[in-house]
């Protein structure tokens, strides 16, 4: 029995206009009205999307959030850390090496901000991540604590170039994803969007059984694989299409709510 369903955001949940529909907001909210957790996943902080989860009315005491793509599952209500798991400034280094020699864009960021580092070419991150501090930094300046990831923000057409040069080496040291088309996201090699769905799911005495997750892109393709219910949208990659249960209509077709009123039509 489906008893979680986790949505990635861009381009799945949100259509192109980086809104929730009427249609999607009023399913979920009946959805989660019937006792069912509705999780948002996503890349970015709680503090980024919160308009989307007061929007979905996810602000009850049992209402979690997957951020950083996995790497911190944070409480709506009370901003308690179920789980986190990030890197130390030396596991960044590699990447740091990298960029610098090549003159790449990159940012660095911790659970709470963006370090934005000033001894590269400047980013367009801000331009894309709202809700946030961005703090300037030199690489040599990063405090040494824990970071969630490393981004490079960079137009589209530039970023599928440096993918494509980015060495086998360094992409072996980090889970490595494009989450948009102007984004790579570099994150701690055990990180995806599952294990922070596995941690959320113990914790209600749940498994991947219960679990229902909608995605496009590959940094939803580990929960699309693990989900008992794994739904691609019809914009998805053609490699996470491959993985999915079921395919839907597009996000900008209210794809969500199409299979959501397929499948829970009784609670409907």
């Amino acid at each position: 029995m489906i008893k979680m369903i986790a949505l990635d955001l861009d381009n799945t949940l949100l259509n192109s206009n980086k809104e929730i529909s009427s249609r999607n907001e009023q399913v979920l909210k009946k959805l989660h009205s019937q006792g069912i957790h509705v999780v948002l996943c996503t890349g970015r902080p709680i503090n980024a999307i919160w308009p989307l989860i007061e929007q979905l009315g996810l602000t009850q005491p049992n209402d979690y959030t997957i951020t950083f793509n996995g790497g911190l599952v944070i409480n709506n209500v009370t901003k308690e850390h179920l789980f986190e798991l990030g890197m130390s400034r030396q596991d960044l280094q590699p990447l740091f090496d990298y960029v610098h020699r090549h003159q790449i864009p990159l940012d660095a960021l911790d659970f709470e901000r963006v370090y934005e580092l000033t001894d590269q070419p400047r980013s367009i991150y801000k331009t894309v991540l709202k809700n946030i501090e961005f703090t300037d930094s030199t690489t040599a300046d990063l405090p040494n604590h824990t970071f969630s990831k490393a981004v490079m923000a960079i137009p589209a057409d530039q970023l599928s170039t440096i993918i494509k040069h980015l060495p086998e080496k360094l992409l072996r040291h980090y889970h490595a994803v494009q989450s948009q088309p102007m984004i790579m996201e570099f994150l701690p090699k055990k990180v995806n969007k599952a294990v922070g769905l596995k941690a959320l799911l113990n914790h209600f005495n749940l498994t991947f059984d219960n679990l229902m997750t909608f995605g496009d892109a590959d940094n939803d393709l580990e929960m699309i694989e693990a989900a008992a219910q794994g739904i691609v949208m019809a914009n998805g990659l053609p490699e996470v299409k491959k993985a999915a249960t079921a395919i839907t209509d597009s996000n900008d077709q209210d794809g969500v709510a199409t299979y959501c009123e397929h499948f829970f039509a009784t609670l409907l």
